[in-house]
């Protein structure tokens, strides 16, 4: 009985888009391109374990929506796709949340798997969805803030 438990367990934080979503804070953000402001919801990913998962085996992410990495200190390490279901984008971010690259991912169902690497060293990274960046008008020195 407790390994019917322990396998319906992982379903439920693995298996799909609702269940993985459910194990990450939510906030409001906005990003600031000087021409304009835009709103969205993002996750916070700030432990190891909500990093490690991040938007993996999801099949949707809302348009105006993302998942927000934010590291103790810097960090030049790089992001993969591996059991990432939808292409995203990923904006790596300063200290003040300026955006210093902007990278296009592509899903990834079996290794290897690229890894996704700035070139420089970044404080936090967002994820959306491909092109939302580029919908948006957003780019290099525009800033990430979440809201209070």
């Amino acid at each position: 009985m407790s390994r019917v438990l322990l396998a319906a367990l992982a379903v439920l934080l693995l298996g799909g888009s609702t269940a993985s979503a459910g194990i990450f804070p939510r906030a409001k953000a906005t990003i600031d391109t000087g021409a304009r402001t835009i709103r969205i919801d993002v996750e916070l990913a700030d432990s190891p374990q909500q990093q490690a998962l991040g938007l993996m085996h999801r099949r949707t992410l809302a348009r105006e929506a993302g998942m927000l990495f934010r590291f103790e200190r810097p960090t030049t390490g790089g992001f993969w796709m591996r059991n990432t279901l939808i292409p995203l984008s990923i904006a790596f971010l300063d200290g003040r949340g300026r955006i210093l690259r902007i990278l296009d991912m592509t899903p990834c169902r079996a290794d290897p798997c690229t890894v996704y690497s700035p070139g420089v060293a970044y404080r936090s990274a967002l994820e959306v969805n491909r092109g939302a960046f580029g919908r948006w008008g957003a780019g290099r020195g525009d800033t990430v803030k979440l809201r209070p």
